[in-house]
């Protein structure tokens, strides 16, 4: 099994744990948003570079330990290490989050789930990747503060698999409570 795949595979049973035991719960449920920006980082094939990147998500929280997220990443522009043309990538994302409590403000979370990225041309030089779209896993680990029932902050990494090429994605985000 590779590596990529006992990640995901560890990172979804997690997450369906947190799920099952956050069923039991009745606490803190609702609907939030937030946006997010920081760096994106592309080190493979030909492909060795980091951008400026930008995120929006928003979501339900079922429980203080479980919720879905869905949102849009945007990884900017990447350069390649030698001759080639400039990758833009982005990606719409669909995610379960379980969330660990250290204390009443602070908190660990683990994400998992699907995204459909979308270059703008189609990455040369990798075996299988001769389309510009396509559907693959995405998942995050994050630590978040409350400021208040409202609004906390996010420190969040995330991986985004396209086809034979990972780009990762490091940010803070603002998360708003409703």
């Amino acid at each position: 099994m590779t590596h990529k795949k006992m990640l995901s595979r560890t990172l979804f049973a997690v997450l369906m744990s947190a799920a099952a035991f956050g069923a039991q719960a009745a606490e803190t449920t609702g609907f939030y948003a937030g946006a997010g920006a920081g760096q994106s980082f592309v080190d493979e094939a030909s492909y060795d570079d980091e951008d400026t990147a930008f995120s929006a998500f928003g979501g339900y929280q079922f429980n203080r330990w479980f919720g879905l997220e869905a949102g849009y990443a945007d990884f900017g522009q990447l350069e390649p290490g030698i001759a080639g043309a400039d990758l833009e990538a982005s990606s719409v994302y669909l995610t379960a989050v379980g969330t660990l409590p250290f204390t009443e403000k602070f908190s660990g979370y683990a994400k998992a789930g699907l995204q459909r990225w979308d270059l703008d041309t189609a990455i040369p030089g990798l075996t299988g990747t001769a389309d510009d779209s396509g559907t693959d896993p995405t998942y995050g680990v994050g630590l978040q503060y409350r400021f208040n029932d409202a609004v906390a902050l996010r420190g969040e990494y995330s991986r985004y698999e396209i086809e034979d090429l990972d780009a990762d994605l490091a940010q803070l985000q603002v998360r708003f409570d409703f």
